[in-house]
């Protein structure tokens, strides 16, 4: 096995932008993103977000435990995104995707926990943040995004029944329309 060392640094939703600007993606171009959720911990289990030692508590966790050559790619938070695998690399996250897709873990357990309101809602708006950043970055459509709960070879229903594709989806398409307003009109 060999572990591709982790990232493990935080961003804000604009100095994540600035930070995936400055990567070059040619080793490594991924299709689409999956979405996640990290089911344990919850929000509840994690009342500060994540911090250097829960990243550096994973890496072991999936190196070590499970065995892998890397985790996914992101761990978002209500406060940041962290980078955990090296977005100009694959990851592990999705059984049948791992070689297409980048990997997006966020905090909490939407099978039971709101993301509407209060600490999910800003984990989602910085989920939505993410997505819109990199699909920007690398020109892919929202439309491209997917659930780990439609992995074929995925059996449980992650990131719960609480996030809806269709509204992620539709944020992140304004959002991105927000960004790039007026760039491509006609004058």
């Amino acid at each position: 096995m060999n572990w591709k060392p982790i990232v493990a640094e935080s961003y804000t939703p604009d100095t994540f932008t600035a930070y995936c600007k400055s990567l070059i993606w040619t080793a490594w171009r991924p299709s689409f993103i999956v979405l996640h959720n990290t089911g344990s911990p919850t929000l509840a289990q994690r009342p500060e977000g994540f911090t250097k030692i829960h990243l550096q508590n994973l890496e072991r966790f999936y190196r070590d435990t499970q065995q892998w050559s890397a985790g996914p790619h992101l761990f978002i938070d209500d406060k940041q995104i962290w980078v955990f695998t090296p977005l100009t690399t694959s990851g592990v996250h999705s059984p049948s995707w791992n070689k297409l897709a980048l990997g997006f873990e966020m905090l909490g357990d939407y099978s039971t926990e709101s993301c509407t309101t209060g600490r999910g809602l800003a984990v989602r708006n910085n989920a939505v943040a993410a997505i819109a950043t990199v699909c920007g970055v690398l020109g892919m459509a929202p439309t491209t995004l997917q659930l780990h709960k439609e992995d074929p070879k995925t059996t449980h229903a992650c990131p719960g029944k609480n996030i809806v594709k269709s509204e992620i989806i539709a944020e992140v398409t304004q959002l991105l329309h927000a960004r790039h307003a007026g760039e491509h009109s006609i004058h």
